[in-house]
Order: structure tokens, then sequence, then C-alpha cells
């Protein structure tokens, strides 16, 4: 089975500078086959036996810290978990560009009532839907200007997210079904 890991914040605006190829071996230290990376931001498809994928994202994560001193967050995901993530976005039903969508893979599902204290006016005409381990996000004005950070889910939901944009999202997935 193949899985994507999701780091958070890898090759950002220049900071937690991590080369591919470094990452790469660290995903084969731990265990993993046929590692792949896409693009510089820390998107990894792989493959590991089950009973070892619950403790890769310790193992990556502290390879990561001890050679480069920071730590980052890891969110996995399947490739079915990926095909449904895809298949439900609600703004894409709404007609929404794929150029304005993207999503936050969550670590855990949030608790309804964290979700319910969300305002959905913090960063108009930005909007954004919670379902399940994900948030989809509607930013027709870009990524850049919103108010929808990971900083402001991480606070509210009380968990760790990291977002991509549709397209990258796209591409993972064809990774995962080659």
């Amino acid at each position: 089975m193949k899985y994507v890991a999701l780091l958070r914040g890898i090759n950002v605006g220049g900071k937690n500078r991590l080369p591919m190829k470094d990452l790469v071996l660290m995903f084969q230290a731990a265990g993993c086959t046929d590692v792949q990376t896409y693009i510089q931001s820390g998107n990894v498809v792989f493959q590991i036996s089950p009973s070892k994928l619950g403790k890769l994202p310790g193992i990556v994560g502290k390879s990561i810290e001890e050679k480069f001193g920071y730590r980052i967050p890891i969110v996995i995901r399947t490739a079915s978990q990926l095909r449904e993530i895809l298949a439900n976005n609600p703004f894409l039903r709404k007609g929404a560009s794929e150029d304005c969508v993207h999503v936050l893979f969550l670590d855990n599902t949030p608790e309804a009532e964290s979700v319910s204290g969300l305002d959905p006016a913090r960063s108009a005409p930005d909007a954004f839907e919670v379902c399940g381990s994900e948030i989809y996000l509607h930013l027709p004005n870009g990524a850049a200007d919103t108010k929808l950070t990971n900083a402001y889910f991480d606070s509210r939901l009380k968990t760790i997210c990291t977002g991509r944009n549709w397209r990258t999202t796209l591409k993972l997935l064809e990774m995962m079904d080659e």
C-alpha cells in the first residue's frame, strides 16, 4: 500500500531547508521503499508495512531534528483517503476554480465543539469547510493574505495541520496510483 507524508513548513520562504535527497534517505532508513518526493515542500510518496507506519513520523521527525535542528510535523494519508478527499471537495461542487482551492490535512479529527467555535467570517471572502480530518479552503484572492492559516486552525482545533493547493494534491494521488 502506498502512503503520502505531508511535512509542514519545509523549504518555505527560505526557512527549514531540507534537501529532498536527504529526506528520501531518511524515509528509506525508516523502512520505506519506492520513496519519491514531489517539489521541494515536503511531499513524500512511499510504501511501508502497516506495522511500521505508526512509528514512521516519530522516526523521520527525529532524524530531521538531529540532522537539521528543527521539528517538523508530519501528516500521513493513504491513497484511498486522498481519493476520498479529492472526491468530496465542497467548493468544487459549487463551481469554484481549482486555482482557488486548497486542503489542510489535520493530524487528527477535531472535536465538534472546537469546530463550532471557528469564525466563518474571519477572512471574507475566503471560506472554509471542516470535513473530518481535512479542512477545505476556498481562497479567491490567493493564499498569501488569508487569515485562515495553519496557526489559526491549530490553535482553535487543538491539532496540527499542513496545507496543499489543489493541483499538488491531485499530483500526489497520481504518483500514488502509478
